[in-house]
């Protein structure tokens, strides 16, 4: 639906010289034209009309000197800076540029008629006298020569397999008269014909065209020969050809005219020979010839060269070229350029520009020169209103079809309606002034503005068959002629309807390179336009557009130069366009499309090239940008790569909209959608939220782009309007959720005016079907880019969405009215998280029992009938039978297709049980334990077995004991079949407190014993009054146990003071290294022997592991920190010199370095799906520890010796002790591991530090305790200086903090470029160990100058 608008035009009357111009050819790379005439041949510059050089053909007598001399064809040859030309006569004559030099390549002696160079400019065809056709290169060596009659009908003959007769063939529309139908004999061609060959080359060059007159029929014939001279195909018979010849450069079709006896047509044929569609030329009978016709470089339009056959009233022949444009199968006529009666004015030579697909080239019989230069254009009503009808006028011939999109989407080539008018069009434009934009003025080609309006009546009439029409046909209101001298068609352009009979359009200036801005409005003679007022602009102005709401002009010069123009005052003046900064703006390179807009506020020009580069003012926003529209506060582009963007513009700011348009966009973004591809925007229609997209075959597509949608939808909500926003997403399928998560606050505060809009019980109930948990204003729907984001409040006490949603809705409803609202209160029931069925079926129970009055309310039946539809029929059923109610059941049983023979013996049964063991059967078969248990307590004591079965099978022990009495012999039962279960379970001690307190003693110290709890047991021992014997084989049997669990001192107790083995447990205490207590007990049972033969030895042999593990771990520290230090140097070197590393277990190169390949080699897709994904965090890290290696070149070596020198520190740190407040008995002991290479590790501390010196000072042992003290000191001391070395800051804690007063603008982005850790284990390496120094271990007994005292 686009139309063809001037954007500029070049006139030149200064191409002097002798004759009249016969022959045009463009030099495209110098701007410059050849003109050749019966005398010369000529360059001139059309901007200065200087003659670049010239050349005499009459002085070389290559043309006869009276004027008599004909040229036929003339060609520039760039490659070769030269020019050539074919003479009448038979000559070809080469025109050196450079130095002006005429030279005779060659000459025939029957004559030349036409002359058609190849594409490539390799290959030239001479048509001669003879008529034949001479082949050359572009050297003019002779390829070949033939006759352009042949009877052979060429390579591509049709094949006849002889399959039936000719009668029982199909012939397609033409019916079966055609079997009888006689060939007709094709008349001669026009008397008006020249008989001159016509040759056209096909876009590619391998085939050319050649249409002549037969002899032997004297009609025309069209013959396809390809590059070698072969022919291909000749042409059927066709009943008035005309002479006009021209291969659409695309290839498909070749395009020449046809005379019928009512009608006029331009044909197209085939490569084949074959007719192929048509159209009809508006043409009276016998009205005009065409001369020519010409397709444009990109295929696109179709230009027609007529001439009247007769001349007028004075004597005198009409000319014009029309530009015609197909989109779905329809022919439109966009441009018509009467050139008028005056044969000075008359072209004689017409081409398009083989670079600007839309620039054409006219050179008249008076030598003047005119170039006019189009763009495509979309006319579309642009007012931001719902009054806006979103009117698109597409210009065909002498008709304007108009289609009004707010009330209808009407594919082309129909339309709303036409308006028909009395002299072809060349220019519309919509009114802009605000509410009446719906208006139109059209200019005509014999200079006329014709104004159309809206028609006063009041509504559209209904038609007797139910139909009606949506909107009335715009009228003729008045038709202006405009008092302004055209020396050339179309000296008018870029015309703007300003308001009421004021217009504004754009002339030629006093010179080539300026152009004249003039204010039409009427003058003394209301039906005529003349000039109020004109300025004179120092450029070549190509785009002049107006913003509706603003008021704002803007024009566009042909260097991109933009400028401000000031209309409302009495002279008109320009200003440079500039931004809010006061900068100037100009775009980079002209924008033939061009509309304002205000961007973040500022007001903006919006510009597209002709190569898809999309400028805001001086910034290019995007560069593969096909069309674009502006409406209300949108951006609507649709792009190369097949999608339609919408942007809002008021919330991005240029470099906004550059980001938007450059990514692809996600999964929920808004503002793209995908188009079919080569789509252009049409309109969009304001306020309705639609775009209308036109397809590159023309059919036409209304989509609802969703940016569009969401902001109409977020402005309703905002606004409370939901009846429309409910509507609007319930049409476009948007999810009604947003309804509620738009603003949860908003909507709470206002479920009254909801239900009020709403007011349908179906739409209510469709909402809250539609509820879910989902945020879909962050998930689905997320607010784009640069538009601010509502707070989001938690729910109070933390309930879920839904429910609050269905409690407020149905709080609402039943304040409101319960009988109206009854089916949205029982589906509020219904979708809560956890579906209340019960009070649902209770209600429609009450519904029952008590019918509702009046008309508006919901019997019983429709409330089941419509909950059924809701809830499964059988889950609906197992509810009811859950209410105990057994008529509720029989009304719900009878809506389902339950077999009555299935339930009611069932519900007879259940009607004759006692009322608790009644609905303890009902929660039993709902599998509702914890009820069915509370109702089959109160049953009475026969049922107690059964209870206590029932607790055994659901494990419902605790909610059992609280339902007997603690004194009671149930209770008791109960008591010890928890106790078994718990020692199932391995929790003996919980079993045994069960069992002692029910009085079951005996099991209790049994459950005490196998759970080593010690005290309790010797209690219950005591209590049964256990006798000395027994109660020291149990005190023996407990101390094995503790010993086995290192409680050492505990086991020591238990044999001194029960056992009476008070030697035993000295042993045992010497064994826990509890030096202190086992002191005590030596010292109290009076055996100082036990100290020589046991305690000594045990206390010396513990100081020289200590020392022995203590060096052993400072040698492995030392090691690894050295190992470090050169790891991360080599890391250091590599990064400087930008040399790739493989960094962690999942590189190609870890199963070389891994020494359990099955293990590090590993990917994390087979991690995620092994036993490993399944084990507890502790396992999971035990496992993440196997990857770590310390083998010299691992992937992993800098994390292994990282995490080796933490495991270290730890365990030597662990060594200090306890604080201490905390000392006393501790139980330790001693556990060691090898990670990697064989590095010893103490995984928990062999005993503190400080007691084992205090034991050795005590037994004269200075020399080991001081040994002791230096070594762990001095380890202690090596570690600590380490940590900031082996543990730098940066890498600490992961993550610097962002924000706080400490931080910086370089760390808060630093911070944000850093990526996370890969897990759990690198933030645990990265962390430097903790070094307890506030605990006190040393002895200062050892330090230089001290007393002996201890601190």
């Amino acid at each position: 639906m686009r139309n063809l608008k001037l954007l500029k035009s070049l006139q030149s009357s200064e191409l002097q010289g002798p004759g009249s111009p016969q022959c045009l050819s463009l030099r495209v790379d110098a701007g410059t034209v050849l003109v050749a005439s019966q005398y010369s041949i000529a360059e001139f510059n059309p901007q200065t009309g200087q003659v670049v050089s010239e050349g005499s053909l009459t002085a070389e007598g290559y043309l006869p000197a009276d004027g008599s001399g004909c040229v036929v064809g003339l060609q520039d040859l760039a490659e070769l800076e030269s020019a050539c030309l074919a003479t009448a006569g038979g000559d070809v004559v080469v025109f050196d540029l450079d130095t002006g030099r005429l030279e005779c390549v060659g000459s025939v002696a029957t004559g030349l008629t036409a002359m058609s160079w190849s594409p490539d400019e390799e290959l030239v065809i001479f048509t001669t006298g003879e008529e034949t056709i001479i082949m050359m290169t572009k050297s003019f060596e002779p390829i070949t020569e033939f006759a352009i009659h042949q009877d052979d009908f060429g390579e591509g003959k049709f094949i006849t397999v002889g399959w039936g007769k000719k009668e029982t063939q199909f012939h397609g529309s033409e019916g079966k008269e055609a079997a009888q139908r006689k060939a007709q004999n094709v008349k001669p061609a026009a008397e008006w014909d020249d008989r001159r060959p016509r040759v056209t080359w096909r876009g590619d060059g391998q085939v050319f065209a050649v249409s002549g007159v037969c002899p032997w029929t004297g009609a025309r014939k069209v013959r396809v020969w390809n590059r070698e001279g072969v022919l291909q195909a000749t042409s059927e018979p066709v009943d008035g050809l005309e002479q006009a010849l021209c291969w659409k450069p695309s290839g498909s079709l070749m395009a020449s005219t046809q005379r019928h006896p009512n009608k006029h047509s331009v044909v197209f044929m085939e490569k084949n020979g074959l007719l192929h569609g048509d159209f009809t030329l508006p043409l009276r009978k016998d009205q005009a010839k065409v001369k020519e016709l010409l397709w444009n470089n990109d295929s696109k339009v179709l230009g027609v060269w007529l001439e009247d056959l007769t001349a007028g009233e004075d004597g005198r022949i009409d000319t014009c070229v029309q530009l015609w444009t197909v989109a779905n199968f329809h022919w439109y006529l966009k441009q018509s350029l009467d050139f008028g009666t005056d044969p000075s004015q008359a072209p004689v030579c017409v081409c398009w520009d083989p670079e600007r697909p839309l620039r054409l080239h006219l050179v008249t019989r008076g030598r003047t020169y005119l170039a006019y230069d189009w763009g495509w254009t979309t006319e579309r009503s642009q007012w931001t209103g719902a009054l806006d009808d979103a009117d698109v006028a597409v210009i065909d011939g002498d008709k304007i079809l108009v289609t009004s999109f707010r009330h209808s989407t009407v594919p082309p080539p129909m339309c709303s309606f036409e308006l028909q008018l009395s002299s072809p069009v060349n220019q519309v434009t919509f009114l802009c002034q605000p509410q009446r934009t719906n208006q139109l003025a059209a200019f005509t080609a014999n200079g006329n503005i014709a104004v159309y309006g809206q028609d006063s009546g009041g509504e559209p009439e209904k038609v007797a068959n139910g139909f009606r029409t949506v909107t009335r046909p715009l009228v003729l209101q008045k038709t202006f002629s405009v008092a302004f001298h055209q020396q050339a068609p179309l000296s008018l352009r870029h015309l703007l309807w300003l308001q009421g009979d004021l217009f504004m359009a754009v002339g030629s200036g006093l010179l080539p390179t300026s152009s004249a801005l003039m204010v039409l409005c009427p003058g003394q003679d209301a039906d005529t336009l003349s000039v109020r007022c004109r300025l004179e602009v120092d450029g070549v102005v190509i785009s002049l557009v107006r913003r509706c709401s603003t008021q704002s002009l803007a024009l566009q010069l042909e260097d991109g130069r933009i400028r401000k123009l000031l209309w409302d005052c009495a002279e008109l003046s320009l200003e440079e366009w500039r931004d809010s900064s006061g900068c100037l703006v100009n775009f980079p390179v002209p924008c033939p499309q061009m509309a304002l807009c205000s961007v973040d506020g500022q007001e903006c020009a919006l510009g597209l090239t002709d190569r898809a580069r999309l400028f805001a003012a001086d910034v290019e926003l995007a560069s593969n940008v096909s069309s674009f529209a502006v409406c209300d506060d949108f951006l609507v582009v649709t792009t190369h790569s097949h999608t339609c963007r919408c942007l809002r513009l008021s919330a991005l700011g240029l470099k906004g909209l550059q980001a938007a348009l450059a990514r692809d966009g996600g999964q929920n973004d808004e503002t793209l959608r995908r188009v079919e591809r080569g789509s252009r925007v049409v309109t969009v229609v304001s306020q309705d939220m639609r775009v209308v997209l036109q397809m590159p075959r023309g059919n036409l597509e209304t989509v609802h782009h969703r940016a569009l949608v969401l902001a109409q939808l977020r402005q309703w909500l905002d606004s409370l309007r939901f009846r429309e926003a409910f509507e609007c997403m319930r049409k476009l399928r948007i999810d009604l959720n947003l309804i509620y998560d738009h603003n949860p606050k908003v909507f709470l505060e206002n479920t009254r005016t909801f239900l009020a809009q709403l007011d349908s019980i179906n739409s209510i109930n469709l909402f809250l079907t539609e509820l879910r948990e989902e945020d879909t204003s962050s998930s689905m729907y997320p607010r784009p880019e640069g538009r601010p984001q509502l707070r989001r409040q938690a729910h109070i006490s933390g309930r879920k969405k839904v429910d609050v949603v269905c409690d407020a809705l149905r709080g609402t409803m039943e304040a409101a009215d319960p009988n109206k609202f009854c089916l949205s209160i029982l589906t509020a029931h219904v979708k809560k998280t956890t579906p209340e069925l019960e009070i649902a079926l209770q209600k429609v129970h009450k519904l029952r029992a008590n019918p509702p009055e009046g008309d508006g309310g919901v019997n019983a039946e429709e409330a089941l009938k419509y909950l059924l539809f809701l809830v499964n029929v059988n889950d609906l059923y197992e509810h009811s039978l859950g209410t105990y109610d057994f008529d509720l059941v029989l009304m719900v049983a009878e809506k389902s297709q339950k077999d009555p023979k299935e339930y009611l013996p069932f519900l007879n049964t259940l009607k004759s049980l006692e009322i608790n063991y009644q609905r303890y059967t009902i929660d039993k078969h709902l599998k509702r334990y914890g009820k069915a248990l509370i109702h089959l307590s109160k049953s009475g004591e026969e049922h107690f077995p059964e209870a206590l079965q029932l607790v055994k099978e659901q494990k419902l022990y605790s909610q059992a004991l609280r339902l007997y009495p603690p004194d009671g012999a149930h209770y008791k039962a109960l008591s010890r079949a928890y106790a078994k279960h718990l020692l199932d379970r391995q929790q003996a001690e919980q079993a045994g407190l069960l069992l002692w307190r029910c009085g079951e003693l005996d099991g209790a110290l049994e459950a005490f014993a196998a759970a080593a709890s010690w005290r309790n047991a010797v209690c219950v021992a005591q209590q049964i009054q256990m006798s000395d014997d027994k109660l020291a084989l149990l005190a023996r049997d407990l101390a094995g146990k503790l010993s086995e669990q290192r409680r050492y001192t505990e086991a020591a107790v238990l044999l001194d003071q029960y056992a009476k083995d008070y030697e035993e447990a000295i042993l045992v205490l010497i064994s826990g290294a509890a030096w202190e207590e086992a002191l005590r007990l030596i010292h109290t049972h009076d055996r100082a022997d036990i100290t020589e033969t046991d305690l000594k030895p045990a206390l010396f042999e513990a100081a020289s592991a200590q020392t022995f593990l203590v060096e052993m771990q400072a040698a492995a520290f030392s090691r690894h920190r050295t190992r470090l230090a050169v790891v991360r140097q080599r890391k250091e070197d590599k990064a400087r010199m930008n040399v790739p590393e493989d960094d962690g277990p999942d590189c190609a190169d870890a199963e070389l370095y891994s020494e359990a390949s099955g293990v590090t080699s590993a990917s994390e897709y087979s991690h995620s799906n092994s036993r490993v994904s399944s084990r507890s965090s502790k396992n999971r890290r035990k496992a993440e520890r196997k990857k770590l290696s310390l083998k010299e070149g691992s992937p992993t070596e800098e994390r292994a010796l990282t995490y080796a020198l933490g495991e270290i520190v730890t365990s030597v740190d662990k060594m200090r002790g306890e604080p201490s407040y905390a000392r006393g008995t501790v139980d330790t002991f001693c556990r060691f591991t090898l990670l990697g290479s064989g590095c010893l590790f103490a995984l928990f501390a062999a005993e503190e530090v400080r007691a084992l010196l205090e034991a050795l000072v005590l037994f004269r042992s200075d020399e080991r305790a001081e040994e002791l003290q230096l070594v762990f000191q001095e380890a202690l001391r090596a570690m600590e200086e380490a940590v900031p070395e082996v543990w730098p800051q940066g890498a600490r804690g992961g993550r610097a903090p962002l924000m706080g007063p400490s931080s910086t603008a370089n760390s808060i982005t630093a911070s944000l470029q850093q990526p996370p850790p890969a897990s759990q284990q690198d933030v645990e390496i990265s962390t430097p160990p903790t070094m307890r120094s506030a605990v006190k271990w040393k002895l200062d007994l050892f330090e230089t100058n001290s007393p002996f005292v201890f601190v």
